[in-house]
């Protein structure tokens, strides 16, 4: 029974691809958000995170100003979810 409430508690990295990324980066993160950033689908899964953890630091390219408010809207288990999600895209 724990482990079955344990995965329906885990954070769900399509669904919160879907509602934060999707917008710019397309399906399966297959496009440049907006003409500026790089294409991230395949990224591993800790540069993913480290890039986001940059912008929630004010760190970044020309897509900071954009993703330091959706950065920051992400705890430590969503980011883990969508980078997972995200690394699995080729």
């Amino acid at each position: 029974f724990r482990s079955a409430c344990s995965t329906l508690m885990a954070a769900d990295g399509e669904a919160i691809y879907k509602s934060k990324c999707f917008s710019c980066h397309g399906d399966k993160a297959s496009k440049a958000a907006l003409n500026k950033s790089q294409i991230i689908a395949g990224w591993d899964a800790a540069k993913i995170i480290a890039s986001v953890n940059g912008y929630k630091n004010g760190e970044g390219g020309p897509m900071k100003g954009v993703m330091k408010p959706i950065a920051s809207g992400l705890n430590d288990e969503d980011l883990k979810a969508v980078a997972a999600t995200i690394a699995s895209y080729k």
